[in-house]
């Protein structure tokens, strides 16, 4: 057995070929020095049913489509704006400031405790969900975000975004509450409602007596910097260190929020859930917040660096960049290893935590999924048969996920029911 692994801990009928046996991705040291420097070309092996690798090699054809849209995308509007030789010299500049507190190993030196008492506005909801509860209520909540950015180098730049300046979040809330509450983190410019409260399945989750919020992620929505192409586009296109700040922000202004639900409106328990993006946030935060009851990441990208070097052709034009600046990929992984949850050790137990991913994902491959999961202590994990964008068995790996709410006290037994996938 390894590192404390159960054979309950893969609790969905797919697993790793080898999943009892091989040993952890990584060691003791820094990740980013130790991960094998061929990880973006490593597969990940699974047992597969001949309608599982069907399924699975469908799903990958779509992802792979997208993922050469995107990265055709990100390449022209991103890599221009954030990632030139001028501003790849400027991040080396800031590369020993972060590195520095990464190899610390203590995420309280990057992610700062915010003040109390930050004022949260809740207004009656304007968007149109397709649920709306009798019981309850719609909220629109959104509060000025105190954050400043750890490095004072790029305290004015990153501030003059004034529209980032205002954190967003959405609840379903019911009048007899408080009551448990998940908070759901979207993905990279997936921040419209509708299809989160779908995806997500809130009203579900919602009529199982939890409340529910969703929580928007800096440069999305309406916190997108001026002129954005898309939603999104400013927390990648300022390059590695406004990359590291965006991911602190995340964090401080989520914990903004559980201070309020707290002690304002009294809930005792938050859980984390989050997709792509938001899978990596909820991650990060199980590094950081120990107030959360878990922490359930779903196709969760982990390092960036090693991400973009299969997403063609970004990952052409980063490798031309990295060679001549003399740059190797250690280098560009220690750009973002203060923002990485790989750097810290999680201040959730493994019983707390839960990894749901899928065998087919081509944007955020397993992989990274896995390495989460041996640094994890191989937690509880859920592999389903389908993509980052196509959920086979969504409902399958939905039901895992309110068990282990079940378990955890988070949701009452007698409320499980099946998932309305509509």
């Amino acid at each position: 057995m390894l590192r404390g692994m159960t054979e309950s801990s893969v609790v969905s009928r797919i697993a790793h070929e080898s999943c009892l046996r091989a040993p952890p991705l990584l060691a003791q040291g820094n990740w980013w020095e130790e991960l094998d420097r061929d990880f973006a070309r490593r597969p990940e092996g699974f047992d597969l049913a001949f309608t599982d690798r069907v399924k699975v090699g469908a799903a990958a054809t779509f992802d792979r489509a997208l993922r050469t849209a995107g990265a055709s995308m990100i390449s022209s509007m991103a890599i221009p704006v954030g990632y030139n030789p001028i501003e790849l010299r400027r991040a080396l500049r800031d590369a020993d400031f972060y590195a520095d507190i990464a190899e610390s190993g203590d995420p309280k030196r990057f992610f700062v405790t915010p003040p109390s008492g930050v004022a949260v506005r809740s207004e009656k909801g304007r968007w149109l969900p397709r649920f709306e509860p009798l019981d309850g209520t719609c909220e629109a909540l959104s509060f000025e975000s105190p954050f400043e950015p750890v490095n004072p180098s790029l305290r004015s730049r990153y501030l003059r975004h004034r529209p980032n300046r205002v954190a967003h979040a959405r609840m379903l809330r019911h009048r007899d509450g408080p009551r448990p509450t998940i908070v759901a983190i979207h993905g990279f410019t997936a921040d419209w409602y509708l299809i989160n409260e779908w995806f997500f399945a809130l009203p579900w989750f919602y009529r199982m007596g939890c409340d529910i919020v969703l929580f928007t992620l800096p440069f999305h929505g309406p916190r997108q910097t001026r002129f954005s192409p898309f939603s999104g586009h400013g927390y990648f296109a300022g390059g590695p260190s406004r990359m590291n700040e965006a991911v602190a922000q995340s964090v401080f202004d989520f914990r903004i929020l559980v201070d309020w639900l707290q002690n304002e409106r009294g809930v005792e328990q938050v859980g984390v859930t989050g997709l792509s993006l938001g899978g990596f946030t909820s991650a990060m935060l199980a590094s950081v917040e120990d107030r959360l009851s878990f922490a359930i990441p779903n196709v969760p990208v982990v390092s960036f660096a090693d991400l973009v070097l299969e997403w063609q052709p970004i990952g052409w034009l980063l490798r031309a960049a990295l060679a001549t600046m003399r740059l190797d990929l250690s280098d560009a992984r220690r750009l973002v290893a203060v923002s990485c949850p790989l750097t810290y050790a999680p201040v959730l137990s493994p019983d707390k935590l839960m990894i749901v991913s899928g065998v087919g994902d081509r944007l955020a491959p397993p992989k990274h999924s896995r390495v989460l999961w041996d640094h994890w202590n191989r937690c509880r994990i859920h592999w389903f048969p389908g993509s980052h964008i196509i959920h086979m068995d969504r409902g399958v790996y939905l039901i895992e996920m309110a068990r282990f709410m079940v378990g955890l006290g988070f949701l009452p037994q007698n409320k499980l029911t099946e998932p309305e996938l509509r």
